[in-house]
């Protein structure tokens, strides 16, 4: 067995002077033993405790305690630690003590302070999931790309400038997300993930592209053109080039290719040439491009459905050239927040409606029309005004600017999206929109708590509060009578928050990867809405059997605690034979 394999290679252990270092609760190590899942996600670690490292190999507590087991309790068949959860902590430093688990399939530390990854991660060679996001890594170990077994690997949000040139080594991977980095190219070998099927790209400095996938997300980088190789893509379908450099629509002819994003970008025209690649096209999204004249062999996408474009030319200078294939077809016209209406006799294809958004004209210090496009500005009033959504995402602000607010006064706000941010509060200006507002996402933020005035927006059916730092909610929240639905994954819950118990209006809870420890089934069937439940990965050692009585769930999902009853089997055929299986234990 791997633990006595392991403990060859630290024979001096026991000799070793201990220091004080954070503890790991006993009941959730002996557990993991068992379940050969640990989740410590949320806990304040600066570090790995020693005795993670060391689970497969010291011989456990009872062991030396009471030698008579019974049988669910012979440690010697217990299995080696499979999946490791440490995200959203404060760990600088993973040791090269990871080695000790070579069972390990999932290793979780996204959202630590990670500036270096050990060599020893090339010795992990059964991993399969490694989430390394939101760190501060400047580069990768060598021996990470040994890891042939590895499928999904993501690094969005680090610092890194470029990736190893043996990357083409993980021929098994078939997700790879590298965005908001600072990549200004891709090694040679690239093109030698061969299995490779979804790729982020997108919030970097690249100047050129993969060509094996497919799905492709390559917006926000510096692209002038696409290379050649892309048109051998045979299995691409969905191509994101949004906010790049490009000034011709590209010549793509992938044969699999259904939607085609390349919204701001330079392009001012659409040639014939480029269209006629577009064999499967079902999606081609042009906004904020500098198109005056659409030819009409746009008419021959016949598979084109849905067309979206929105040019940054004044009203009086758009002109469209298409096919003469219908007689008075609607068309809309939106200028800044005022909707206009005509007739025309050109339609761009059989039976579409199409919408042309032009933004409001600015007046230069010349009198002249300027506009600027709604990707350079910091307030996009397009989206305020006629799609009711005040959006500040992605920007690791610690603030929202006041000028957002002030765009948005006397608007009827709906959706509010400040995601992907470094707030440490709730913005307090919500509470002007507190008659309208319906969705709020503050995902991916510092938040330590939850402020009480989200309370007073009575409207709000859904929020969005993953990836923060809450352990706690106010209860001021079960005055949100019409809240259907609350993501709390990936916080510091170390119960299932009270307040929710009697929020009656909800559907959907979501609060997997916390370390919630017990669930009341008898609070729950008050929720005679709740249709889904997700406390996946969380701390959690008995699952009462009348949770079975709740009913109204659908969607069940328990994975990766570390309960031993029921069994992961029963846990994997889902919600229906979980509920069936927690009734029939229920005592009569």
């Amino acid at each position: 067995m791997s633990r006595f394999k392991g403990g060859c290679k630290d024979s001096l252990a026991g000799f070793k002077v201990q220091t004080a270092e954070p503890t790991v609760p006993y009941g959730l190590l002996k557990a993991a033993r068992k379940s050969g899942q640990l989740n410590l996600s949320g806990r304040g670690l600066k570090e790995v405790p020693q005795n993670v490292f060391r689970l497969n190999i010291d011989t456990p507590e009872e062991a030396q305690q009471n030698v008579s087991f019974g049988a669910a309790d012979r440690w010697w068949e217990q299995t080696d630690l499979t999946k490791l959860l440490l995200s959203s902590n404060q760990i600088t430093l993973l040791s090269d003590d990871i080695r000790l688990l070579p069972g390990l399939t999932t290793l979780d530390l996204h959202d630590n302070q990670l500036s270096s990854l050990p060599s020893a991660l090339g010795e992990l060679q059964n991993l399969q999931q490694l989430r390394l996001s939101h760190n501060q890594l400047h580069s990768l170990p060598v021996e990470m790309c040994t890891l042939e077994n590895l499928r999904s690997l993501t690094l969005q949000q680090n610092l890194l400038e470029n990736l190893p040139e043996d990357l083409g080594q993980l021929v098994n991977l078939t997700e790879l997300d590298v965005s908001s980095n600072q990549l200004k190219s891709l090694p040679s070998s690239f093109g030698c993930l061969v299995s490779l099927q979804k790729v982020n790209l997108c919030h970097n400095q690249l100047s050129g592209l993969p060509d094996n996938v497919k799905l492709l997300d390559c917006s926000d980088n510096q692209l002038t053109e696409i290379p050649a190789s892309l048109s051998e893509m045979l299995a691409l379908e969905q191509l994101y080039l949004r906010h790049n450099k490009l000034r011709l629509l590209p010549k793509l002819p992938a044969p699999a290719l259904k939607e085609l994003y390349v919204g701001n970008n330079q392009i001012e025209q659409l040639q014939t040439e480029q269209l006629s690649c577009l064999s499967a096209i079902s999606l081609l999204e042009l906004r904020n491009n500098k198109i005056k004249i659409v030819p009409e062999e746009i008419t021959l996408l016949s598979t084109l459905t849905p067309f979206s474009m929105m040019t940054p030319c004044s009203v009086n200078r758009l002109y469209l050239q298409a096919a003469r294939i219908a007689i008075n077809a609607l068309v809309l016209l939106i200028v800044g927040a005022k909707i206009y209406s005509f007739c025309c006799p050109y339609i761009i294809f059989s039976m579409c409606l199409c919408l042309f958004f032009v933004e409001e004209p600015e007046k230069t210090d010349g009198g002249d029309t300027a506009m600027m496009l709604p990707s350079q500005a910091r307030v996009n009033v397009h989206d305020i005004k006629t799609l009711k959504l005040l959006a500040y995402s992605d920007k690791q602000a610690g603030s929202i600017p006041e000028e957002l607010f002030d765009a948005a006064a006397d608007q009827s706000i709906a959706t509010v999206n400040f995601s992907k941010n470094q707030l440490t509060s709730v913005p307090p200006r919500l509470l002007e929109f507190q008659s309208s507002l319906s969705e709020i996402n503050l995902g991916f933020n510092r938040l330590i708590s939850c402020s009480p005035d989200i309370c007073k927006l009575l409207q709000l059916t859904h929020i969005d509060l993953r990836n923060n730092q809450l352990s706690d909610l106010p209860s001021e929240m079960q005055n949100l009578t019409k809240l259907r639905s609350i993501i709390l994954i990936y916080n510091r819950f170390k119960s299932f928050p009270d307040v929710l118990y009697e929020t009656l209006s909800l559907e959907t809870i979501l609060l997997a990867n916390n370390q919630v420890c017990e669930v009341d089934p008898s609070r729950l069937m008050k929720l005679t809405h709740l249709s889904t439940l997700d406390l996946a990965n969380n701390d959690l050692l008995n699952i009462p059997p009348e949770l079975g009585l709740c009913t109204t769930l659908r969607c069940l999902s328990l994975e990766g605690n570390p309960f031993r009853t029921p069994r992961a089997a029963i846990v994997a055929k889902g919600t229906d034979a979980l509920m069936e299986y927690l009734r029939s234990r229920i005592p009569t």
